[in-house]
């Protein structure tokens, strides 16, 4: 089922994680929940009234099982995934989480279910702009981890970042990040680059519609 959050804006509740469907220059799709969840993907689409070969861009905030698990597994979905460079490689297998932090090891458990996409994975670099969206390298959560904003859209994707819960944002906490440190540091950063927004759209909770940047500038804040 796609819930509207603003206008073009579609928001995909999913096994305790969100994906999102933006109509922005091409039909864009923000992250892919886990593998068992295309079927609830590809209906969320049709709900919201494309179908998945209308997808033509996949912007992936981070490389994890909740977030890229399904883009294997959408029929007819032949698009290119941006996401932040260190994750995209994680993504094609061309890099392995590191054996070092307890993250990396929750990665490398869960990898085998994550299957690369036989599309193109595209690298994405801090501040590049794709449609009307910016990138923001937000490293913490992952090291490649990346927040996609656009004022023309008044929507920012902020991915696992941050996590609402109770209807107040939280930073990601220390047993799901590499660097906790890092994510804060992260979250003030992008408080202070982004423009206005309202739609704030996180990995885990429930979306914000209004006042998006406000919410992120009062986490930074505390």
């Amino acid at each position: 089922m796609a819930t509207e959050l603003a206008d073009g804006i579609h928001w995909f509740e999913l096994t305790g994680v969100n994906a999102y469907l933006v109509e922005d220059d091409v039909l864009t799709l923000v992250d892919a929940g886990t593998p068992f969840d295309a079927p609830a993907i590809e209906a969320g689409i049709k709900d919201a009234g494309h179908t998945v070969g209308d997808v033509e861009r996949v912007l992936l905030t981070h490389y994890d099982f909740d977030h890229a698990g399904a883009l294997a597994h959408l029929t007819d979905l032949d698009a290119t995934v941006r996401a932040g460079a260190i994750d995209a490689g994680l993504l094609t297998g061309e890099r392995k989480p590191p054996l070092g932090n307890h993250k990396g090891l929750l990665q490398r458990a869960t990898g085998p279910f994550v299957r690369s996409p036989v599309f193109p994975v595209e690298p994405i670099a801090d501040g590049e702009r794709v449609g009307s969206f910016t990138a923001h390298h937000t490293p913490g959560h992952t090291p490649g981890h990346t927040a996609f904003v656009s004022e023309e859209r008044s929507a920012g994707f902020l991915g696992d970042l941050v996590f609402e819960g109770s209807g107040a944002l939280t930073s990601s906490p220390w047993l799901v990040s590499y660097d906790t440190a890092q994510v804060e540091t992260s979250v003030r950063s992008l408080a202070e680059r982004t423009p206005p927004f309202d739609v704030l759209g996180m990995g885990h909770g429930v979306p914000f519609v209004r006042g998006g940047d406000e919410r992120l500038a009062d986490l930074a804040a505390n």
